[in-house]
């Protein structure tokens, strides 16, 4: 598992694309950065957002980083519910909490 998220991150890396900041100097986004740009903007419906955050980082980071995104918001309201992960997971997605 170790090995498919370092994969990941240097893929991350390779790909990463630049933006221009005040001044001139180029700005790399994390694809932490990127996934929690392209939920919120997701969140929001706004396309336009969504598709600038898509284009900071690879694919498969960005896809990484939306999980990695998930399952820290579903541990966060689990504790914050004090209910399971799982159950939280479920409830989420409209699903049936067993």
């Amino acid at each position: 598992m170790f090995g498919r998220i370092r994969e990941a991150w240097y893929r991350s890396r390779a790909a990463r694309r630049t933006e221009g900041k005040t001044g001139g100097e180029p700005r790399s986004h994390n694809l932490f950065e990127a996934a929690a740009a392209y939920v919120s903007a997701r969140a929001d419906d706004d396309q336009e957002r969504m598709d600038e955050a898509a284009g900071w980082v690879s694919p498969e980071a960005l896809s990484f980083g939306v999980n990695e995104l998930a399952c820290r918001a579903v541990i966060t309201l689990a504790r914050e519910r004090d209910e399971s992960p799982r159950d939280v997971a479920r409830a989420l997605m409209g699903l049936p909490v067993t």
